[in-house]
C-alpha cells in the first residue's frame, strides 16, 4: 500500500543512509564550477540527475535514427517507445495524445491556441498567479478571437486562488479555464479537483487547462481522476534536461485542428523527427523516482512504484518546509526571525509545495538576494520589474519576494546553514 499522506502533516525524512544515496544520483549537488553551495533555486530549473545526462550521451552520441535497419536504430526506437509508456506513467493515463515541443510554453501556446480557434464561446478565464506561459497565451488568443479575457484573483493570506473565484468567473459562455497546480513564486498547491468540479457544474463541456511544471516534481498527478483537457510539464524541473517540455491532452482535445504531418492521424500532435535522448531521460526521471518507491514498497508495478516514491519525496520536502519555518530546535525558523516575513504563509503545509517567499524589513529583496549568494546559497528574487514576476508579487500587493525553493535531494544540514544565513542578514 502506498503512503497516506495524510498521516504526516508536518512531513517525515527520508534516513540519512537514504538521503546520501539520493545526493549522489545528482550532479552538481553541493558544488558548483566555483566551489561548494547550496542550491536552492530548483524552481528555476531543478538539479540534474546524473543518470539522466548519461543516457544522452549513450543515446545521442550514435547518428543513428529509429525507423532504420540497423541495430542501433532499433535501441533508438526502445528508448522512444519507453520514454512515451513512461510519460503516461507520470501522467496515469493511457487516454488522450502525448504533446512535446522544445519548451512547456510552446506546448501551453500550441493547445491553448487551439481551444480557442475552434470552440465557440465569449470568454476564457485564467489565473493572476499563472506562469506567462499559460496567462499570455490565454490573453494573446482572447484578444486574436475577439473574446472576454477574466482574471482569477490571487488570496495574499494563501499565495493560492480560491475556489469560489471559480464561480465568479466561469459561465455557461466560457471558451476554457486556466489553472496552474502549483505557484512558481508562493508554492501554493490549488484544488484543481474542486475547481473541475465547479467548473463543470456550469458548463460540463469546458476546456480545462492546467499548468503542472511546478507541481510535477513534487506531488503525484492523476489524470484518471482529473477531468481536464490539457496538463503540460517541464522535465528540465523534474530533475531531467532543458530542451523539451511534454503535454498531455484528453481525447476530444487531440482532435481539434492543430498544426500537424498530415501523413499521420488526426490526434498526433507531434511533428518531425523525436529526439530519442530526451525520451530517454524521460525514463531516467521515472527510474529514479520508482528506486525511491522501492525503498518502500515492493511492488512489481511500475506506476505504483512511482506513486510511493513521488509521495516519499512530498514527504521529505514538506518536512524540510517545516524546518525552514520552525527551525530545528536550536535555531529559530523564518518564522521566528527579526526582520524576516514569510509571505502568503498558510500554516497548513499539505497545502504547500517547497516554495518559501520571503522578504528582510531591512534589505530590499535584490541585496538579500546577493548577500545569500555571497554565503554560497543560491535563491532568487521575484519582483515586479519582471514580466515573469510583476503580475503575480502585484497581486499580493508586493513589490518582491526572495523565491527560495528546495528539493528532495537537499539536506537539513542544509536548511539549518539557511536559517544561519538568515539570521546574519537579518541583522545588517
Amino acid at each position: 500500500m502506498v503512503v497516506n499522506l495524510d498521516e504526516y502533516p508536518q512531513g517525515s525524512l527520508f534516513a540519512p543512509d537514504l538521503l546520501e544515496q539520493i545526493r549522489d544520483r545528482f550532479c552538481n549537488v553541493d558544488a558548483d564550477s566555483f566551489g561548494k553551495r547550496i542550491f536552492f533555486e530548483n524552481s528555476g530549473g531543478a538539479l540534474r540527475l546524473k543518470s539522466c545526462l548519461q543516457a544522452a550521451v549513450d543515446v545521442d552520441s550514435h547518428p543513428d535514427c529509429p525507423g532504420r535497419h540497423q541495430a542501433q536504430a532499433a535501441i533508438q526506437d526502445k528508448a522512444v517507445k519507453k520514454g512515451y509508456e513512461d510519460i503516461r506513467i507520470i501522467f496515469n493515463s493511457q487516454k488522450g495524445a502525448i504533446v512535446t515541443y522544445l519548451s512547456a510554453s510552446q506546448v501551453m501556446f500550441n493547445i491553448v491556441g487551439a481551444i480557442a480557434e475552434n470552440i465557440e464561446g465569449t470568454n476564457m478565464v485564467v489565473s493572476v498567479l499563472e506562469h506567462p506561459s499559460a496567462f499570455d497565451s490565454v490573453e494573446y488568443y482572447a484578444k486574436k478571437t475577439g473574446r472576454e479575457l477574466r482574471v482569477l484573483k490571487s488570496n495574499p493570506a494563501t499565495g493560492g486562488i480560491d475556489v469560489d473565484e471559480i464561480a465568479k468567473n466561469v459561465d455557461e459562455n466560457t471558451v476554457l479555464l486556466s489553472c496552474m497546480y502549483a505557484s512558481n513564486i508562493t508554492g501554493a498547491v490549488m484544488d484543481i479537483p474542486a475547481m473541475v468540479k465547479v467548473a463543470r457544474k456550469i458548463k460540463p463541456d469546458i476546456y480545462i487547462v492546467v499548468d503542472a511544471v511546478q507541481y510535477a516534481p513534487h506531488s503525484l498527478i492523476n489524470l484518471s481522476e482529473l477531468e481536464v483537457d490539457a496538463v503540460d510539464i517541464a522535465p528540465y524541473k523534474f530533475f531531467g534536461m532543458r530542451g523539451s517540455g511534454v503535454g498531455w491532452v484528453s481525447d476530444r482535445c487531440a482532435l481539434l485542428p492543430h498544426n500537424r504531418v498530415l501523413g499521420y492521424s488526426e490526434d498526433t500532435w507531434e511533428l518531425g523527427s523525436t529526439a530519442p535522448h530526451q525520451f530517454a531521460g524521460y525514463t531516467a526521471i521515472v527510474d529514479h523516482v520508482c528506486w525511491i518507491g522501492s525503498q518502500f514498497n515492493n511492488s512489481e508495478d511500475r506506476r505504483t512504484l512511482f506513486e510511493e516514491g513521488m509521495h516519499r519525496i512530498e514527504l521529505q520536502e514538506r518536512a524540510l518546509l517545516h524546518r525552514m519555518l520552525e527551525g530545528n530546535g536550536k535555531l529559530p525558523g523564518l518564522r521566528h526571525i527579526d526582520k524576516v516575513k514569510v509571505q502568503c504563509d498558510n500554516p497548513d503545509l499539505t497545502q504547500r509545495d517547497f516554495i518559501l517567499p520571503i522578504t528582510f524589513d531591512n534589505l530590499d529583496v535584490t541585496t538579500a538576494t546577493q548577500e545569500y549568494v555571497k554565503r554560497g546559497i543560491y535563491v532568487f528574487e521575484r519582483k515586479s520589474p519582471s514580466h515573469y514576476s510583476k503580475r503575480i508579487v502585484e497581486s499580493f500587493g508586493l513589490d518582491g519576494v526572495i523565491r527560495v525553493s528546495p528539493i528532495h535531494c537537499n539536506s537539513p544540514e542544509e536548511i539549518d546553514a539557511f536559517l544561519r544565513a538568515s539570521i546574519e542578514i537579518s541583522k545588517m
